[in-house]
């Protein structure tokens, strides 16, 4: 499912789980970059956000590199940095529900305040920023896909069904002017929730979907690491430059689980490089979305689509990144199994029943009666 739930820690401490991360030109106001992190898997329309926590987006400068090389984006060392914290919750009088402030911090060290669940939000600096529950926007047969890894064998089927239609995220948008970022053109995103305090401690980041629960959580497959559980140690590992302590680690699991994804069509269309790795493999490392801020916002067809080119010698066409609306299951699934050399491989889940808007603060309103989490989570 996304990011929900990836792994134990995620588990235990739900209010810190990073469910999915976007990142998208505004479709409202050109010359600006939404960042949009949801966390709280199930939340309900009541739930407020950690004062506990620091909700971080990181961004780096890319530029491309050599043709031919892999990993086809070189990682710029200056960073941006927003930080969004929020205040203890307070019971005033004649309020049915508790209130609560936020502040977010921009890489110039200018602050925004805002009070959750306020729709407008907070603007200032050429910055808009909102929190609040949210439907969530996720869309996936999330048992199929579960029952494609326990079977071997592709278990989508047309219709399917969005794994719990209705459930809610807390969400928090920020809309930040793009000279915020110093010119930079290509740029990769991150989101990260960490401890607050004099130490702080990254307990989950997120860059792309379905990296950690779909290519990083299964253990059959791995003749390495079998009785690891992954997930955890990845969430720790900064995204713009993974540790060596356990990057083989990591490379292992990866290189089997995609090896497992492109032959369940019965053939092989991504196979191993030079050095026995899956050729995706590195690239999933690079665990960012990457935007293009001179490009105009677009759904479907933007996702994973800078990514792609580039590996393919090409230049790419679009903005990238990862919008609301995008249906990013199918794009990931068809590159997994067949590389693109195929038909799509769909999940026969095509949109929300709720979709996102193009104005702020985009994501639909909470469901007042969200379904009640399975169980066995």
């Amino acid at each position: 499912m996304s990011d929900h739930i990836s792994g134990p820690r995620a588990l235990a401490e739900p209010i810190a789980d990073i469910t999915d991360v976007y990142a998208f030109p505004s479709p409202e106001r050109p010359g600006h970059l939404v960042l949009v992190m949801n966390t709280l898997p199930f939340a309900k329309p009541s739930d407020l956000l950690s004062d506990g926590l620091v909700y971080r987006f990181r961004l780096r400068p890319l530029t491309a590199t050599a043709g031919g090389d892999q990993v086809p984006f070189a990682v710029g060392p200056e960073e941006f940095v927003f930080d969004c914290v929020f205040s203890a919750p307070v019971q005033t009088d004649g309020r049915q529900d508790a209130v609560q402030e936020g502040t977010c911090t921009t890489p110039a060290g200018e602050t925004v305040s805002f009070r959750v669940n306020d729709e407008k939000g907070g603007s200032v600096h050429g910055m808009r920023v909102f929190a609040g529950p949210r439907w969530d926007p996720f869309i996936m047969d999330a048992p199929a896909a579960l029952k494609t890894i326990a079977t071997g064998e592709l278990a989508f089927t047309d219709p399917g069904s969005i794994f719990l239609d209705g459930k809610n995220v807390l969400s928090l948008v920020v809309e930040a002017d793009c000279a915020l970022l110093d010119g930079a053109e290509l740029v990769g995103v991150v989101a990260e929730t960490l401890t607050r305090g004099k130490f702080d401690v990254r307990i989950e980041r997120v860059g792309r979907p379905e990296v950690k629960n779909m290519m990083l959580a299964p253990k059959q497959f791995d003749p390495v690491n079998r009785d690891l559980e992954i997930r955890d140690l990845y969430n720790m590992e900064d995204a713009f430059g993974v540790g060596e302590s356990y990057r083989g680690a990591y490379r292992a699991r990866l290189n089997a689980n995609l090896d497992f994804w492109d032959g369940l069509d019965g053939k092989t269309d991504w196979g191993r490089d030079g050095n026995g790795d899956h050729p995706l493999t590195k690239l999933i490392l690079a665990d960012f979305l990457v935007v293009d801020l001179t490009k105009p916002y677009a759904e479907q067809g933007s996702f994973l689509e800078i990514e792609l080119a580039a590996l393919r010698g090409k230049a790419h066409e679009t903005c990238g990144g990862r919008a609301l609306n995008d249906d990013v299951i199918d794009t990931i699934f068809t590159q997994l199994v067949n590389a693109g050399n195929g038909p799509v491989i769909r999940d026969g889940v095509d949109q929300a029943s709720r979709p996102a808007s193009t104005t702020f603060p985009y994501l639909a309103a909470p469901n007042p009666d969200p379904p009640e989490p399975p169980e066995h989570l």
